[in-house]
């Protein structure tokens, strides 16, 4: 019996969104179909589901929880049979505006970025699903080039490598991807022998994805529009670049943020998203050597693509555009890495993230 396939999205309320909607997609067409009413959460920007795929775990990108400087983290169960979220407890994030949270390889914590806080939280997963309250925090400090955007730190995402002994925390404020030792026995995070690694000044880096292979890792940085690519050393969580590529085609002279990056999951191909251009870039990663070469952009078939996730089979893509309010999904044609626009577009206020289930 073939598995039912549900997206959930995640929306800024502050924006006209209603909280976290799920919906049923078709695995031939990639076609979406809401089921029930949205579970009303403030600000549920990012989402992240567990390995076992059954709990969701929202952040709330807010600046006051509980009297307290600091946003919030919601966990939720999933019905496997109707993808209903059940609610189950909340929990302060213990710093301003969290925007980015994932589920460790063992299902044992989550970690979460906090942006405004400039900090990383984590939490224990108790055995029912629940969140237990922060166990770890690390504050970053400092500031970069930029006065409107780096004034002082801004974690941007927080991403474990395949090995689940090290952890990347991309801070656009520091221009810095911060580099920690995890310890996944007691949820801990001490600074790596190669604490962080630079990125150029006034880039802004944002989020930090992994090669499936672990050798290659790649940054997008939000405020030049620009990706950097890595080489790998698993063993001592150590990153070494290689290059550095533009998200923009030659010529672009309006403004541009970029924001999601995501390897195809057969490794051949890298996608990054364009806010301001309103498309996605597509890069051929060399799977000998980690570089990229530019293949093209797609238009994102809205304004402001601030997220996108690829099928796990790898062909399809659902593109979240955040100012005109639609999910659009395109076919990837797996062999040249080129995405095909579908007449596909699903309305949703305000979406922020996409993540099949």
């Amino acid at each position: 019996m073939m598995k039912r396939i549900f997206v959930c999205i995640g929306t800024y309320t502050s924006e006209g969104g209603k909280g976290i909607y799920v919906y049923n997609m078709d695995s031939d067409s990639a076609g979406l179909k809401p089921l029930g009413k949205p579970t009303i959460i403030d600000n549920p920007s990012f989402l992240a589901i567990d390995t076992k795929h059954q709990y969701l775990y929202a952040v709330s990108e807010i600046q006051s929880f509980e009297g307290e400087k600091s946003g919030a983290i919601s966990a939720f169960s999933i019905d496997p049979e109707t993808g209903e979220l059940t609610f189950l407890n909340i929990k302060s994030s213990k710093g301003a505006s969290p925007c980015y949270v994932t589920v460790d390889k063992n299902g044992k914590y989550v970690l979460v970025a906090n942006y405004l806080g400039g900090s990383v939280s984590v939490l224990p997963l108790l055995d029912n699903g629940r969140l237990g309250d922060v166990i770890d925090f690390v504050q970053h400090k400092g500031s970069s080039v930029n006065p409107k955007r780096q004034e002082g730190p801004h974690a941007h995402s927080v991403i474990l490598d395949t090995s689940n002994r090290h952890v990347f925390v991309p801070d656009l404020g520091l221009d810095k991807i911060m580099i920690y030792k995890f310890d996944s026995e007691r949820g801990k995070l001490t600074p790596n022998d190669q604490p962080w690694v630079k990125t150029k000044p006034g880039a802004g880096p944002r989020i930090f994805t992994f090669h499936p292979n672990g050798k290659f890792a790649y940054v997008i940085n939000e405020i030049d529009s620009s990706i950097v690519a890595f080489t790998y050393d698993m063993c001592n969580g150590m990153l070494e670049e290689i290059q550095t590529v533009s998200t923009l085609p030659k010529g672009f002279k309006g403004v541009n943020y970029a924001a999601h990056i995501q390897v195809a999951p057969s490794g051949k191909f890298l996608y990054g998203s364009n806010r301001g251009h309103d498309s996605i870039v597509i890069y051929e990663i060399d799977e000998d050597t980690g570089r990229l070469s530019c293949i093209g952009y797609e238009s994102a078939q809205g304004r402001n693509p601030r997220n996108f996730t690829i099928h796990p089979l790898g062909n399809f893509m659902l593109v979240a555009n955040l100012e005109t309010d639609n999910i659009a999904v395109f076919r990837i044609d797996q062999q040249t890495g080129v995405l095909e626009p579908t007449e596909l577009i699903t309305k949703v206020p305000a979406p922020t993230c996409v993540k099949i289930l």
